[in-house]
């Protein structure tokens, strides 16, 4: 199966039907399409394995009966078949009624297991934009032609589906993160098979499917592979990563992924109990954002503010089990931020948690998304810090990464690998005896990091990566900048008034 083939394929025909308009369009009409066809081999498959085993999806609506047929005169096309979709095969497996011969009301989905609700919840967040049953025909007939029983090509589809949600990053940078990002905080974070673990703005799945594989290749016993099923936790605030985190689940062999459409930060922090705790988080949560007071009132007042990142940041050190364990990619904003509720965030991740490694990022990570440079961090809940260890992470002179010329790998992120397994300082070669003194890697003292106002900019970059952004890029990070800055004005401010009693 040649990736670029296929996925030009499944673009030439969407190009084609004037429903169907945007990147994002054609990959929501994908991914429902993706979704029954895996679940429907999944139930296959289970029918096999399990004795009495009944399918979910009723028969009639099941992949087998209404896509794969014996004879191209048998299978449904044009408007009939742009009718079945949008008039039945949506609102039954919806869990909606439809209306038999006379008229009356027929519940034919009325399962309320978890995997009924699986497939109601995520048909209900689907749409069918394509308008032409032909091309909508053609394109039904492509997915059918994979077999997912064979490995090798479901491996190969794996690839493709990756591709897909690559792609993402270039308008939706929030939906992906690169994948050597969370290989390498996956690595270090390095989950057991008898952890939880969690992800609570999880995308598309990134962080949850590298923690699967990695699990995987450690030397388990058969009989304990049955515990990953109920391992993995994500919650996803948007329609559309939430539908590519749950079928990369599938496509992964969780059978009944535990993925939640919600905002986990509209859960009050303060009410979380053993049962909400996890022993493994790993994460990118969405940063630049601004949650509404509503949203911030589920935090302790002295931490609260409107920043995305920061709210997660809280929930993250209220979620998080004794002796657990975290990886969490954060902007530079968190990091140098001395406002009131950053420093309060600051100081309990330090004095609570053991905060041991920062490794400070270049700004290219993300583009052209973003050129906000960002940072990894490295916790865990056994004891107070007492040392942190920052690291930068430097690319050779003149370069920065890029999705098409220079895109970031595992393999590259090599130098952070010898130097974590061998930590030392490293002091950066002054170009003149007056120029100030900086650290490629330092430990620095939870001690000195209280002194700085728990400001965590050490080992930052001495030359600002130049990084080209679009026009729009450029405005929508200019209009966040200045946002912080305005609010870091407002808040000096205020103290200033304070000390004046005005």
């Amino acid at each position: 199966m040649a990736l670029s083939t296929f996925i030009k394929r499944l673009q030439d025909i969407m190009r084609g039907d004037a429903g169907v308009g945007g990147d994002e369009q054609r990959l929501s009409q994908i991914v429902w399409i993706l979704f029954l066809k895996i679940f429907d081999y999944k139930e296959e498959e289970w029918e096999l394995t399990q004795e009495n085993y009944v399918p979910v999806i009723p028969k009639g609506y099941r992949w087998r009966d209404w896509v794969t047929s014996t004879s191209v005169k048998e299978q449904m096309t044009g408007e009939e078949l742009i009718d079945f979709v949008n008039n039945k095969l949506f609102r039954v497996l919806s869990g909606d009624s439809v209306k038999d011969d006379n008229g009356k009301d027929v519940y034919l989905f009325a399962r309320t297991d978890r995997a009924a609700l699986i497939v109601k919840e995520f048909m209900k967040e689907s749409a069918n934009f394509m308008k032409n049953g032909v091309l909508l025909r053609q394109l039904l007939n492509i997915f059918d032609e994979i077999d997912f029983s064979d490995y090798e090509e479901r491996h190969a589809f794996n690839d493709i589906y990756e591709t897909l949600l690559k792609g993402l990053q270039k308008n939706n940078g929030e939906f992906y993160t690169p994948r050597a990002i969370t290989s390498f905080v996956v690595d270090k974070v390095n989950p057991k098979i008898d952890d939880k673990i969690a992800d609570f703005a999880c995308g598309t799945g990134g962080f949850l499917v590298d923690a699967l594989h990695h699990v995987e290749k450690t030397e388990i016993k058969v009989e304990d592979l049955s515990k990953l099923q109920d391992s993995f936790y994500g919650v996803e605030k948007k329609q559309l990563p939430y539908m590519l985190c749950i079928t990369n689940m599938l496509l992964n062999d969780i059978a009944e992924p535990n993925i939640m459409h919600d905002n986990s930060l509209e859960q009050d922090v303060r009410k979380f109990t053993d049962e909400d705790k996890f022993d493994v988080i790993l994460m990118n949560p969405p940063y630049g954002g601004s949650e509404l007071e509503f949203v911030q009132k589920n935090f302790p007042a002295e931490l609260r503010n409107s920043e995305t990142a920061d709210l997660f940041m809280i929930e993250i050190m209220y979620r998080l089990n004794k002796n657990g364990r975290c990886g969490v990619v954060l902007p530079d904003g968190f990091i140098f931020g001395t406002d009131n509720s950053k420093s309060a965030i600051k100081k309990k991740l330090i004095e609570e948690f053991n905060l041991h490694t920062v490794i400070r990022m270049p700004g290219s990570c993300f583009a052209p998304y973003t050129g906000i440079a960002t940072n990894l961090l490295f916790f865990d809940k056994t004891e107070p810090t007492t040392d942190v260890w920052f690291y930068r992470f430097d690319l050779p002179d003149g370069q920065k990464f890029s999705m098409k010329k220079n895109p970031m790998t595992r393999e590259k992120m090599s130098a952070i690998d010898t130097w974590w397994d061998h930590r030392v300082e490293l002091k950066d070669e002054k170009e003149g005896h007056s120029m100030t003194e900086t650290w490629k890697a330092k430990r620095v003292s939870a001690e000195e990091i209280a002194v700085n106002n728990y400001s965590l900019d050490f080992c930052g970059f001495p030359n600002e990566e130049k990084v080209i952004l679009s026009p729009k890029e450029t405005i929508e990070n200019f209009k966040a900048e200045r946002k912080r800055l305005d609010k870091e004005m407002d808040t000096k401010l205020q103290e200033i008034m304070d000390m004046l009693g005005v």
